[in-house]
């Protein structure tokens, strides 16, 4: 299993290899060079503390949730968990999905607490930072509309951001409303798959089918417990939309570091439709999220090109993908190596 998850690795690192190779191909490599030569240190400075001051809003978030499941961790440990969890999500191909199992491990682990707790309170906090996402991109799409005609292919940006504003809560209305069906679903597709691969396993046991039971009843009532906590929701949401935020600033001043600044209401909604591509399979959607940006970017603002677009991109997805990376394989790496205590 071990293999497989580096081989899938290395895999997905050569594919986003080849995606950058192809945007930098277009955009000018000498343009990129000498636009990212020219920023000011004290830009690097600004974008490192707001890359540090999103990752704590969205570690406090995680804190939240875990209170409300009834785990009591501190400030200061919520954020390195969450860089673990943006390490595994930005090594793992398919972004959040691939690298919530891993990160669910790390959170039981540190906070001591069950696994399928773990795997509830990260779930979570991914479901809760889609709401203000789209939210605020509706707002910056919206009056980015009543600043200038929108081009082709930012109506179809705007359609998918509509399409996903309500397409998706509809979703999850339905399932939660429907939510004990889908949890019986869900036991009886899993349980022969998890006791199959566990057969597999060196060193450990293959569960029973009650244990299996118990452990996905365990999920959905920690899921259960943090949706009928109003007040939970409230913070962890607004803790999710200021982290947001911080992302569309560290763009915005990206663009300005460069020499190219763009209006504010364009990183509004190019942010958030820019993190879907994070579901490709590119390791934490690395390539994917850059060419969704750029080509966002240059069509919304006339006097940015796709070059000068790629270079603001790149300098702003230095710090968003690099830093938690570094941040977080450190953790991860300290974890390996002697495991922690809440």
């Amino acid at each position: 299993m071990a293999r497989e998850n580096i081989r899938a690795t290395l895999l997905g690192f050569a594919a986003a290899f080849v995606v950058f190779a192809v945007l930098f191909y277009f955009a000018g490599v000498d343009e990129l060079v000498e636009r990212l030569t020219m920023v000011s240190p004290v830009f690097l400075v600004g974008l490192f503390a707001i890359t540090l001051v999103w990752l704590v809003a969205w570690g406090t978030s995680l804190k939240t949730v875990l209170g409300v499941l009834g785990v009591d961790i501190s400030v200061w440990r919520s954020f390195l968990v969450f860089t673990g969890a943006m390490f595994s999500n930005n090594i793992t191909p398919f972004g959040q999905a691939g690298g919530e199992p891993v990160t669910a491990l790390l959170i039981s682990r540190s906070a001591d607490t069950e696994y399928e707790t773990g795997l509830a309170a990260i779930a979570s906090v991914d479901t809760l930072n889609f709401v203000p996402s789209i939210t605020i991109a509706l707002i910056g799409v919206g009056y980015y509309a009543t600043e200038v005609t929108l081009g082709r292919n930012l109506e179809i940006a705007f359609v998918a951001v509509v399409g996903l504003a309500i397409g998706v809560p509809t979703a999850v209305y339905i399932v939660w409303e429907r939510r004990y069906e889908f949890e019986q679903k869900v036991i009886r597709a899993l349980t022969p798959a998890i006791q199959t691969v566990t057969r597999y396993i060196p060193r450990i046991s293959v569960p029973s089918t009650d244990g299996v039971e118990r452990r996905i009843n365990g999920f959905f009532r920690s899921i259960e417990r943090v949706g009928r906590n109003p007040r939970g929701l409230a913070v962890a949401l607004g803790l999710s939309g200021f982290g947001w935020l911080c992302q569309m600033i560290g763009l915005w001043t990206a663009f300005h570091a460069i020499g190219a600044p763009i209006a504010f209401s364009i990183a509004l909604f190019v942010v958030p439709i820019g993190a879907i591509a994070g579901v490709t399979p590119l390791p934490g959607g690395a390539g994917g999220i850059e060419w969704t940006l750029a080509i966002l970017v240059a069509a919304a603002s006339p006097a940015v090109g796709f070059d000068v677009a790629t270079a603001g991109v790149v300098l702003f997805r230095g710090f968003v993908y690099w830093v938690p990376t570094l941040l977080g394989g450190l953790v991860m790496g300290l974890e390996s190596a002697r495991g922690w205590r809440a």
